[in-house]
């Protein structure tokens, strides 16, 4: 009698794959294999024959195949074992999933944590993002993961390379050398650093993953409020700083504006003296106050200058003769100024011209020609006295 004489005849095939699983195992029973009369492989599937707890033969290409008189390795030995099987071996045909498995999300179940190398805290964050994978080699994978089973879900595949990766995600934060706000605009090149660690690990368990990316990144509450602190500093550092650019002349603009706007309301109130000298003393004092927080935001991060001569405002208060404004009047500093040598109107020493009168403030000596500062009355190259 014939192998397939007179026997019902089966076929092998994984019929409407469930999309949820990567390995099935063909439901016949060990007759039911004995009597079998085809093969069917469909697209993106592979068939694994096990015997005795041992794989003996795979087939990973599509089609249809008569076991009687196909000659190709995993049949051959499929009707070769089964001619001689009885009721006290075990024999099976496992099914596998070879296509690509895309758009498998990921994400942390708790917060990652490193600490940030520019700003010296830890951080504790999150991150979410997918991947693809597929199986590049069906023996290896099959033995590391669907020995005695009946199926193998998608999730149970997923779950081992998020586990895996997570092991490493740590490790390469800490290393990147990237602070908290450089994270998102790297997230390829550190989705690229990940997929380089894990996948050595993945191709000894027979699979390969692909199209790993890093999607979005959040922060724990204690992370997200140490990053809220500094963004206020930073805030007000450049506040201050935009301060520290206010010039002179827009400070005198300014004084000028509030001294008119203390006029018109003057006019328009029956105590209009008082609140015009109410407004014009309030416009000159912010203007000088202003003043005086602009030369102390511009010397902010400069070492001060210690030993420097000083001089005396009309105030009586001791100040530094470089210094604009009296510390505490607020007026501005006039030790620096001489008569003009015309109208003898106090101007800046070492200016060339009178800002009231224009007159030019430098002589010549009438002896020996060398040019005379304005407010000299000595010649300082001869001594002859400046007429």
């Amino acid at each position: 009698m014939g192998f397939f004489a007179n026997q019902p005849r089966s076929v092998i095939e994984w019929k409407d794959a469930d999309p949820d699983l990567l390995i099935w195992r063909w439901d016949g029973a060990s007759d039911e294999l004995k009597n079998a009369s085809k093969l069917i492989i469909n697209p993106g599937q592979a068939a694994i024959f096990v015997y005795e707890g041992q794989i003996r033969a795979i087939h990973d290409y599509p089609g249809m195949f008569e076991l009687k008189t196909a000659n190709i390795p995993f049949l051959t030995t499929l009707t070769k074992i089964m001619q001689n099987f009885t009721s006290e071996h075990k024999a099976n045909v496992y099914f596998v999933r070879i296509t690509e498995f895309v758009n498998q999300k990921w994400g942390t179940k708790a917060p990652v944590k490193y600490t940030d190398p520019v700003y010296k805290f830890p951080v504790g964050m999150r991150a979410f993002g997918n991947f693809s994978f597929h199986i590049t080699d069906v023996r290896k994978f099959f033995t590391e993961f669907a020995s005695n089973i009946e199926t193998l879900p998608i999730s149970s595949v997923r779950n081992v390379i998020v586990d895996r990766f997570l092991q490493q995600m740590t490790d390469i934060f800490a290393t990147a050398g990237l602070s908290y706000a450089e994270i998102d605009k790297n997230r390829m090149e550190l989705s690229k650093k990940l997929s380089e660690v894990v996948s050595p690990e993945f191709a000894a368990l027979g699979f390969e993953m692909s199209d790993f990316r890093i999607e979005n990144t959040d922060f724990d509450e204690k992370t997200q409020e140490r990053i809220d602190k500094i963004s206020d500093k930073m805030a007000d550092a450049h506040a201050i700083n935009a301060m520290g650019q206010i010039n002179n002349q827009g400070l005198n603009a300014y004084a000028t504006v509030e001294r008119l706007n203390a006029m018109n309301t003057a006019a328009a109130n029956p105590n209009g003296a008082a609140g015009m000298g109410v407004g014009m003393g309030a416009g000159m004092g912010l203007g000088a106050g202003m003043g005086m927080m602009g030369g102390m935001v511009g010397n902010m991060g400069q070492p001060a200058q210690q030993g420097g001569a000083t001089v005396q405002c009309g105030c009586g208060a001791s100040m530094n003769a470089n210094a604009k404004f009296c510390p505490e009047c607020g007026k501005p500093n006039s030790t620096g100024t001489v008569a003009c040598i015309g109208c003898s109107a106090q101007i800046k020493q070492g200016a060339k011209f009178c800002p009231e009168c224009g007159k030019p403030q430098s002589a010549t000596c009438g002896k020996c020609n060398a040019a005379v500062p304005g407010g000299v009355k000595f010649c300082p190259e001869c001594g002859e006295k400046v007429q």
